[in-house]
C-alpha cells in the first residue's frame, strides 16, 4: 500500500497518540517532547503523519512563526522498520506543497549522528552550527531548505533567545538524577530544536538552594551542572526591595500563607528574575505556582511551568525582548554627549580588545575631529544612568554608525530595537540608501536585534538597505539591485505576486519598501483622537514625548469582534476619524505593518498583550461585543508628514473607480493604499 502524507487535525487523537508513541521510541536522538506540544502543534497546523495504511509509520512536526518567515522543523522521524521507503520526503515535501509562502524550512541535528547525507539527500544545505545545552553539550548543525524565494532574506530573521530563569525543582530535573513524567516535561527544556531560541539561566538563591542539599554526592552533582546555565548577579539592594514590595502583596491578598523561609526562597526567585530584567520564571515548586499572580502584578514576572515555555516559546521571547509599554511614563532622556564626559562612559558599556577602556573615550573623542559630521546620542535612565550611546553620521547615500552600544538593564533589548529603527528612520529623512553599523564591539542585544531588522553581514560590520521605494515588483527590486549593486552583493530579484509572508519580510528588510503588486492586503482603520495620541502622539500632547519614546515600534489596537476580512501580514492605514477642529479630525495620520489578529475575551487578550501598553482592561470591555474583542498587533508606524485630509483621500479614491468606508476596518486596495501613502509623504 502506498504511504500517504495527511495533515492531522488537533481533534484526531489517534494519529496523534500513534506520533507521539513513535517520537516516544527515538527520545535520545529526538529529544523529549511533551503530548501538549503535538496538540499544540498540530492545532497550528505543524503536524503531518506519514501513513502506511493506517498505521503512522512517520511525522513531521514543526512550528510556524508569527514573527518570522521560515517553518521551524522540531522532529522529522520515521519508523526505523519502514525507512527507505521514501516518507522523509514526502514529508518535507508537504510541508513545501501546504507552506510555499514561507521562504524555507529551518532544521537543526547533532552532527555526530551522522545524519549529513540525508539532510543533503533532502535537499537541505547547512548553515551555521550552535552548541547544544544538553548533558552531552554536543554541537548542533544548522539545516535550510530554500522554498525558492529571493535568497537575499534566508537570513534575515534572527531569532534571538528567550531567557528563562529556573527554580530549583526544574534545575534538578535537568542535571539532577530524577527520572519521572514531570521531570521530563522540565527535560523537554533541553530540546536540541530549542537550542538558539532558549536560554536557560539561574540567580543566586538558585545557588543557595543548591548549597543546601545535605547529601554530598548530590550537591557536588548539581553545583558541577550549574555552569551549563547563564549565572545571572542582580543588584542585592534592588532585589531586598522588590522582594519587600511582593512580601507586602502577598501578607494583603493571601493572607492564609505563613511566612516563613519557604515563602522567602520563593519570593527571592522571583524578586532576582525581576531585577535581572527577565520576565519568565519555570518553576515546578507548588507554591511559586500559586504565587504567580502577584509575580506578574508586583514584579511583572510569569511563573510558568516548563511545558509553557516550550508551547509559548515565541510569544514569551517577544514579550521579554520588546516591552514598549515599559518606556511609557518613564524619565529615559536622549541628548548629545557633552565633550569631556566621554571617559564617564566607558564605566557603562562593555568594550573588547583593543576598543577597551580609555581607548574606547579616546575614539568618542576623536570623531569630533573626523571630516565626516558626527551626531553622538546618549540615552539615559530616570536616575541619569547611561543606558543606550549611539553615534551615527552620513557619508555620500550611507548613514555610518561606529558606536552603537547598551548598557545592561532591564529593558536593554527594548531600547536597542528603538534605536535600530530610529536610525533607519534617520536615514532615510537624510535620503540615505544604506545603514552601516561597523563599531566593533556592539553589544549580543544589539546584533540580535539587527538580524531581526533585515541586517546582514558586510564588510566587517553590519548593513541593511533602505528602499524607499512604494510601487510594483519591478520598480522596488530595481532600486534594490542598485543599492545591492553599488555594495558589491548579488542583485536580488523580486516577482509580481509575492506571497503576503515574504512580501511581509521585504518590506522589514528594506523599510520603507512597499510592494503593492504582491499578495499582502492593505485595510484602513478608523480611530479616535484619544487613541491615536495614546499610540502615536497625534494630535500632539501639550507635553510633546521624543520620537525615541513616542512612537514605538510594536502597539496593539483593540475594536469589536466583528471580522471584516482581516488577515496578516497586511498593511494599515490609521485615519483618524474626528477630532476638536477640522484641522485635527477626519485624516488619514500613518501607516503601520499588521502583525497578528486574535479575538478572545478582555481578560485573555489583556493578559496576553499587557506588555504592549496604553490599552486598559476597562477600555477593552467597552468594545467588546457578545464577550469578546479584537486585538489588532501592529509594528513600524510611520506618521505622514503631510496628513491626508479626508477631501483628498475621497479625491484619490474616486480616480481610482473606488469608494471608501469610514465607519470600521475596512479592506482597500493596494492601488489606494499606494496612492495614499505617497500622498502622505509628498514632498511638494
Amino acid at each position: 500500500m502506498a504511504v500517504k502524507v495527511l495533515s492531522v487535525k488537533e481533534s484526531q487523537d489517534e494519529l496523534i497518540d500513534q506520533a507521539i508513541a513513535l517520537g516516544n521510541r527515538y527520545t535520545k536522538t529526538l529529544g523529549l517532547m511533551t503530548p501538549p506540544a503535538y496538540r499544540s502543534m498540530a492545532a497550528d497546523g505543524g503536524l503531518l503523519a506519514a501513513v502506511d495504511g493506517e498505521v503512522v509509520i512517520g511525522y513531521a512536526l514543526f512550528g510556524l512563526p508569527k514573527r518570522s518567515p521560515h517553518v521551524r522543523l522540531a522532529h522529522l522521524c520515521v519508523a526505523e522498520e519502514h525507512r527507505r521507503k521514501g516518507a522523509a520526503r514526502l514529508l518535507i515535501e508537504g510541508i513545501r506543497q501546504r507552506y510555499p509562502q514561507r521562504l524555507g524550512i529551518k532544521a537543526k541535528c547533532r552532527r555526530d549522528y551522522g545524519l549529513s547525507g540525508m539532510w543533503e539527500s533532502l535537499g537541505f544545505v547547512p548553515r551555521g552550527e550552535v552548541k547544544g545545552r544538553g548533558r552531552a553539550g554536543k554541537t548542533l548543525d544548522g539545516w535550510w531548505l530554500d522554498l525558492g524565494h529571493p535568497d537575499l532574506f534566508a537570513e534575515v530573521e534572527s531569532d534571538g533567545l528567550l531567557t528563562v530563569t529556573v527554580d530549583h525543582g526544574v534545575f534538578t530535573d535537568l542535571r539532577g538524577r530524577a527520572s519521572d513524567r514531570e521531570a521530563n516535561e522540565s527535560q523537554s527544556l533541553d530540546a536540541e530544536w530549542l537550542a538558539d531560541l532558549l536560554e536557560l539561566a539561574y540567580t543566586p538563591q538558585l545557588f543557595r538552594d543548591v548549597r543546601d542539599i545535605a547529601d554530598d554526592g548530590e550537591r557536588q552533582h548539581q553545583r558541577a551542572a550549574l555552569h551549563r546555565l547563564r549565572q545571572l548577579s542582580p543588584r542585592s539592594e534592588g532585589v531586598a526591595e522588590c522582594r519587600d514590595r511582593l512580601l507586602a502583596a502577598v501578607r494583603e491578598t493571601q493572607s492564609e500563607l505563613p511566612v516563613d523561609d519557604r515563602l522567602r526562597r520563593s519570593l527571592q526567585y522571583v524578586a532576582e528574575t525581576s531585577c535581572a530584567g527577565l520576565q519568565v520564571l519555570a518553576a515546578r515548586d507548588p507554591q511559586l505556582k500559586r504565587l504567580a499572580d502577584v509575580a506578574w502584578e508586583v514584579a511583572r514576572v510569569r511563573v510558568v511551568e516548563p511545558s509553557t515555555v516550550t508551547l509559548h516559546v515565541d510569544e514569551l521571547r517577544q514579550a521579554q525582548v520588546y516591552r514598549p509599554a515599559d518606556l511609557m511614563g518613564t524619565e529615559f532622556r536622549a541628548g548629545e554627549i557633552v565633550p569631556g564626559a566621554e571617559d564617564e562612559l566607558v564605566a557603562f558599556f562593555d568594550q573588547e580588545g583593543t576598543d577597551s577602556g580609555s581607548a574606547f573615550a579616546e575614539r568618542l573623542r576623536s570623531l569630533r575631529e573626523d571630516r565626516v559630521v558626527w551626531h553622538p546620542e546618549l540615552l539615559r535612565d530616570g536616575q541619569g544612568h547611561p543606558v543606550a550611546l549611539y553615534v551615527w553620521g552620513l557619508n555620500e547615500r550611507v548613514l555610518t554608525v561606529p558606536v552603537l552600544r547598551t548598557a545592561a538593564h532591564a529593558l536593554e533589548e527594548t531600547l536597542v530595537r528603538q534605536v535600530l529603527f530610529l536610525l533607519k528612520r534617520q536615514g532615510r529623512e537624510c535620503g540615505a540608501e544604506v545603514v552601516r553599523i561597523t563599531d566593533p564591539s556592539s553589544s549580543p542585544a544589539a546584533q540580535a536585534a539587527a538580524g531581526d531588522d533585515g541586517f546582514f553581514r558586510h564588510g566587517g560590520g553590519l548593513s541593511a538597505l533602505l528602499v524607499d521605494a512604494c510601487g510594483t515588483a519591478d520598480e522596488v527590486g530595481s532600486t534594490a539591485q542598485r543599492i545591492a549593486r553599488e555594495l558589491g552583493l548579488e542583485e536580488p530579484e523580486l516577482r509580481p505576486g509575492l506571497p503576503a509572508e515574504v512580501a511581509s519580510t521585504v518590506e522589514r528588510a528594506w523599510w520603507p519598501a512597499k510592494v503593492m503588486d504582491s499578495r499582502m492586503p492593505s485595510f484602513l482603520v478608523p480611530i479616535k483622537p484619544r487613541w491615536s495620541t495614546e499610540l502615536f502622539n497625534v494630535p500632539a500632547t501639550l507635553l510633546p514625548r521624543s520620537d525615541l519614546l513616542g512612537i514605538s515600534r510594536e502597539h496593539v489596537y483593540y475594536r469589536s469582534s466583528g471580522r471584516r476580512g482581516e488577515s496578516t501580514p497586511a498593511r494599515l492605514l490609521w485615519y483618524m476619524s474626528s477630532g476638536d477642529s477640522k484641522q485635527e479630525g477626519q485624516q488619514v495620520i500613518g501607516s503601520s505593518r499588521l502583525d497578528e489578529v486574535v479575538i478572545d475575551t478582555p481578560e485573555v487578550l489583556f493578559a496576553k498583550f499587557e506588555h504592549l501598553g496604553v490599552y486598559g482592561l476597562p477600555e477593552i470591555q467597552a468594545v467588546a461585543t457578545s464577550g469578546q474583542a479584537m486585538a489588532l498587533r501592529f509594528s513600524d508606524t510611520e506618521i505622514f508628514p503631510r496628513p491626508v485630509v479626508r477631501e483628498r483621500l475621497d479625491s484619490l479614491a474616486k480616480s481610482l473607480g473606488l469608494t471608501c468606508s469610514l465607519i470600521s476596518l475596512s479592506k482597500i486596495s493596494n492601488a489606494l493604499f499606494q496612492a495614499v501613502y505617497q500622498e502622505g509623504h509628498r514632498r511638494t
